[in-house]
């Protein structure tokens, strides 16, 4: 293991929140990180959140390729220079600036709603994603602000494990994914690779009583073809 100034090492100790405590602890007692590791190892399934975490904090880290187990190079991540962490906290507050005007700029444009469901959201409940995931399109400028959308925490879940078990995860074709329901839920050719549509319909305040009131008496599955039936008579 390198030797660091112990100033640096208090700083990187002092760290308590879990997510940047795990990598850095890991790289000081293996020397880096990849993003594999930070899967497999510790369930990170969005890697670079958790490298944007340190980075957050001033630490330097610097970012270079390795092999992966499947013989693809994948990213890895060490500790930079500790010389560099004077410059790199005046950055601290700029970065997380950055993100608070991306996530203002989309509820600018397109109200203060979840993408998937479209329904209005507590802004602070939003949560700002990549349209195409990370792993599959790299990292988008945050000037672009098309390349995000807004998700409630539960679509943001539901997309994570959707996207996860698509057939490109691994394919990591771009296109594939910009036709895809889960990237841009307002023009889209597919759902995951599958021929589907969705509408999705969210019942609030008195609208739950009828929500209840369906659901009691056909159950979920006749509750669907319900609804179906009632737009092709509506459409004829």
């Amino acid at each position: 293991m390198n030797e660091y100034p112990k100033e640096f090492l208090d700083l990187l100790n002092s760290i308590e929140a879990k997510r940047p405590r795990t990598v850095i602890q890991h790289i000081l007692k293996h020397g880096y990180i990849s993003s594999q590791e930070l899967k497999d190892l510790y369930g990170y399934n969005h890697p670079p959140r958790a490298v944007r975490d340190v980075r957050e904090y001033g630490i330097p880290l610097i970012t270079y390729r390795i092999e992966g187990s499947d013989g693809r190079k994948i990213a890895a991540y060490k500790l930079g220079d500790p010389s560099d962490v004077k410059h790199m906290l005046s950055k601290v507050a700029g970065r997380t600036a950055l993100s608070k005007i991306l996530k203002q700029a989309l509820i600018d444009k397109h109200g203060a709603k979840c993408f998937i469901y479209y329904e209005p959201v507590d802004e602070n409940l939003l949560q700002v994603d990549h349209r195409i995931p990370y792993e599959i399109g790299g990292e988008q400028d945050e000037d672009n602000v098309e390349a995000y959308m807004l998700l409630c925490p539960s679509a943001n879940r539901a997309k994570s494990w959707t996207c996860e078990h698509c057939e490109n995860w691994k394919i990591k074709d771009v296109s594939f994914c910009a036709k895809c329901f889960w990237a841009y839920p307002e023009n889209y050719g597919h759902i995951a690779g599958n021929n589907q549509r969705i509408i999705s319909i969210v019942f609030t305040g008195d609208e739950i009583e009828d929500y209840k009131r369906l659901i009691g008496l056909s159950g979920m599955e006749e509750a669907k073809k319900t609804i179906k039936k009632l737009v092709r008579e509506y459409l004829e």
